[in-house]
């Protein structure tokens, strides 16, 4: 329990930074928008920018990692690494079709397919429980600090805690929904410390029946945990059948939302002249940003591909990681922003954070982010910098393009760039 309370307190602080920014500007973009009134500078904000966009496309190959694996326990079948990596590129590749063809997620399409995710974790919870109601598990592992012999037991919770906040990341990008949202400085936060309280709720409780039922060796490395799970808290009990069907249709929706995101993020940039300008192209009948759906879904699956052929670590917790990294990044710059903007003064009343508190969020995030404090493992680090790199080549030869002459490069970065 002790990594998710605590990647909550860290998203909880963050998010009253969102708050206070969201409510004194409650126009879209987010975070680029955000760093830009407060540096105006061109490549600090397209670093921050591109960085939310990595995430999704990070997150989006987490989620087609879990597809293939839920799949072979629905079906009940063995596959083997190599089997599973395919099943996950051919899932991507399936979610590159439905973005390719236009997609509108409604709000109550979205709601429902929450519900369809949240139904798989109260089913955890209630089992896990009937579990510990029937003498069927050990409630003192729930309490009980198992560290590796290479790593101190700080370590091991910051470690945990940098992969456990993966759960808690989205209401980032709820901003982005604040010219559709009436009285933001009213709503915001109201709904977003709500749905950030629910989430920690949950996932505690599943925590607690998780490690109370399954022995922790057995739940590490799994790429099925939850599914173990109910099948050791109720062996052949139906509904728990169900749960990885479940679960690939949670992850199906979180996957096709974050390439969404990604493919018209990095169109908007190319739109503005920030990247190259074949990544703007839209297709002529179904008015699809083609090139940067390409672009992203190749993106997903050299990573899929590439953390799938490593045995160096487990490969959800790999891919996982390095969203928590590139996030955890952007909100210790967003919790500094806060500071900055104070002096900004806005007409209209607005959330406020204090003062206190952005201090706090920028040392918290900074801490899950360094490798010495937080555990992380090289792969994270060299995976969230090639990306970086791709990025910034990208906008070097837009740059170096338009300094030869083809047109002024754009002093700032428009506020609808997300």
């Amino acid at each position: 329990m002790a990594p998710f309370l605590i990647a909550f307190g860290v998203a909880l602080v963050t998010a009253f930074s969102y708050l206070e920014l969201v409510t004194k500007y409650p126009q879209t973009a987010g975070a680029a928008l955000y760093v830009h009134k407060a540096f105006g500078v061109h490549f600090v904000t397209f670093l921050v920018t591109f960085i939310v966009m990595c995430s999704g496309i990070t997150s989006a190959s987490t989620a087609a990692r879990a597809f293939a694996a839920n799949l072979a326990a629905g079906i009940e079948v063995e596959l083997g690494n190599g089997t599973i990596m395919l099943v996950a590129m051919g899932f991507m590749l399936l979610v590159m079709a439905v973005n390719f063809r236009g997609v509108s997620e409604s709000v109550k399409a979205n709601v429902v397919l929450t519900l369809v995710e949240l139904s798989g974790l109260v089913l955890v919870i209630l089992i896990g429980f009937w579990a510990i109601a029937g003498g069927n598990a050990d409630l003192s592992r729930v309490v009980l600090f198992e560290t590796p012999g290479d790593k101190a037991l700080l370590l091991s919770i910051s470690a945990a805690t940098s992969l456990a906040f993966f759960a808690m990341v989205g209401f980032e990008d709820s901003v982005n929904m604040a010219e559709e949202t009436k009285d933001p400085s009213r709503i915001f936060p109201r709904v977003m410390l709500t749905g950030l309280g629910i989430t920690a709720v949950i996932y505690v409780l599943v925590s607690l029946c998780a490690v109370a039922v399954v022995p922790i060796g057995q739940l590490a490395d799994n790429e099925t945990p939850l599914v173990t799970v109910v099948e050791t808290a109720a062996p052949g009990f139906p509904i728990g059948a169900l749960l990885p069907f479940i679960s690939m249709f949670a992850v199906a929706n979180s996957a096709l939302i974050n390439m969404m995101m990604a493919s018209r993020l990095l169109y908007g940039m190319s739109k503005q002249g920030v990247l190259p300008g074949f990544l703007s192209k839209v297709h002529s009948r179904n008015r699809t940003p083609w090139t940067a759906i390409l672009f992203t879904t190749g993106l997903s699956l050299l990573l899929i591909g590439y953390v799938s052929l490593s045995p160096e670590s487990p490969i959800v917790a790999v891919l996982g990681g390095t969203t928590s990294l590139l996030l955890l990044a952007v909100f210790a710059v967003v919790n500094l922003v806060v500071l900055v903007l104070r002096r900004d003064r806005v007409p209209h009343g607005h959330f406020r954070a204090g003062r206190i508190l952005p201090i706090v969020g920028i040392l918290a995030c900074l801490w899950l982010v360094l490798p010495w404090s937080s555990g992380r493992g090289a792969e994270q680090y060299g995976i969230a910098g090639a990306l970086l790199a791709i990025g910034v080549v990208l906008w070097g030869v837009t740059f170096a393009v338009r300094r030869l002459g083809k047109r002024a490069a754009p002093d700032e970065v428009p506020a609808d760039l997300s």
